[in-house]
């Protein structure tokens, strides 16, 4: 799967993320520090990169329209995460890709838990 982390990761998850076998690029990396959220979720439309982020405005589903992409993935950690309560998260969402596809879809992941929301576009009433 590909991967774009927001800039509230550092490189340790991509390497947790490519170490497992998936493709991984950084905010950071790509020079979009700073960018809004509207921009960082075209990008990642644009790539068919499924966006990890610390940011729980991704988990907008009306604005942010995962079915759209590969995907969001929101980790939901204590504030001020240490480094090893994300790498624990990142590896409970690679655990769980490999019994549940989220590509297109919005998971959250919570310690001991991941709620996952399918949206399948506007309802045609």
């Amino acid at each position: 799967m590909k991967w774009k982390l927001d800039e509230n990761f550092g490189s340790r998850a991509a390497h947790l993320l490519r170490a497992a076998g998936h493709e991984a690029e950084t905010v950071l990396q790509e020079s979009l520090s700073g960018a809004s959220d509207e921009t960082l979720f075209t990008v990642c439309v644009r790539e068919d990169r499924c966006l990890l982020t610390l940011d729980i405005d991704f988990a907008d589903v009306f604005r942010f329209r995962p079915h759209r992409g590969a995907g969001v993935a929101v980790l939901r950690l204590p504030k001020q995460p240490s480094l090893q309560s994300i790498e624990a998260a990142v590896g409970n969402l690679l655990r769980f890709l490999t019994i549940e596809p989220i590509h297109g879809r919005l998971s959250i992941i919570e310690p001991g838990r991941v709620r996952v929301h399918e949206d399948t576009g506007p309802s045609l009433k």
